[in-house]
């Protein structure tokens, strides 16, 4: 009887991750919101152009810097999403579902943090003129020293405590879990300041590939995907930490 409301919850969770997922992802690949400005060239060229920083569109932004994180954070944090159910059905939790979404929803709340922090950076960014139209680093030692930057940090024990607890939630969860309403929340926060501390930045790289770049943006989602997932991760992310040192020293160079 355990094992088939096990199933059936796992079943309602991925579907509803899923769909969540995917959604952000339609999102994005629409334009996220934004309207482009176009200037004309002459000669019938046209160069798209961002909008004057209004509230309007700070908010715009921030809205999509926060389905940016869910869309590509989600994915790596689903078997800890899943997990929640499980234990919460385990010990005699009625709403095992809701406890998962609480969980995610605390889990989100950090990467929303960090979206706030992230647009504040773009805003001064933008106003010192140092991002592109499709919102990538118009600066080339800027985009170099991110790119080094995100390579060492590879190699940090910081990287590498962070990452381990994000390949191997269940004993955080086990031995903090809490009973109570925000009991779920409360975990799932702590879950996403952990995966934070193991992926801000590699985020910070979306300044470097551009923020309307989606296959930029899938690849950055893959890659943490891979890191947090895959039995193989921790060599990946220290052989990525080296690429990144070499491209960046590259770039810097020529």
């Amino acid at each position: 009887m355990l094992g088939a409301v096990l199933r059936h919850d796992r079943t309602l969770v991925v579907a509803g991750l899923a769909a969540v997922i995917a959604l952000s992802w339609v999102w994005l690949l629409i334009g996220a919101g934004l309207h482009m400005d176009e200037m004309d060239m002459g000669g019938g060229q046209v160069m798209l152009m961002a909008p004057a920083w209004t509230p309007g569109y700070a908010a715009m932004i921030f809205l999509m810097w926060i389905i940016m994180m869910a869309a590509m954070m989600l994915p790596s944090a689903a078997p800890a999403i899943l997990l929640v159910a499980a234990l919460a059905r385990q010990r005699g939790e009625r709403h095992a579902i809701v406890s998962s979404w609480q969980f995610a929803l605390g889990y989100l709340a950090i990467w929303a943090a960090f979206s706030l922090v992230a647009t504040g950076l773009q805003f001064a960014l933008d106003r010192a003129g140092l991002l592109s139209e499709t919102m990538a680093s118009g600066s080339v030692v800027l985009a170099a020293l991110l790119l080094i930057a995100a390579g060492v940090y590879q190699w940090t024990p910081w990287k590498e405590a962070c990452l381990r607890h994000c390949r191997s939630p269940i004993e955080f969860l086990t031995r903090y879990w809490r009973q109570g309403p925000l009991g779920p929340m409360r975990a799932g926060a702590w879950h996403g300041a952990f995966c934070l501390g193991c992926c801000w930045m590699l985020m910070a790289l979306l300044f470097v590939g551009g923020l309307m770049n989606m296959f930029w943006i899938a690849g950055l989602a893959l890659l943490v995907l891979v890191e947090k997932l895959f039995p193989f991760g921790r060599r990946v992310s220290q052989i990525t930490g080296a690429a990144l040192i070499g491209w960046g020293v590259f770039v810097l160079v020529h």
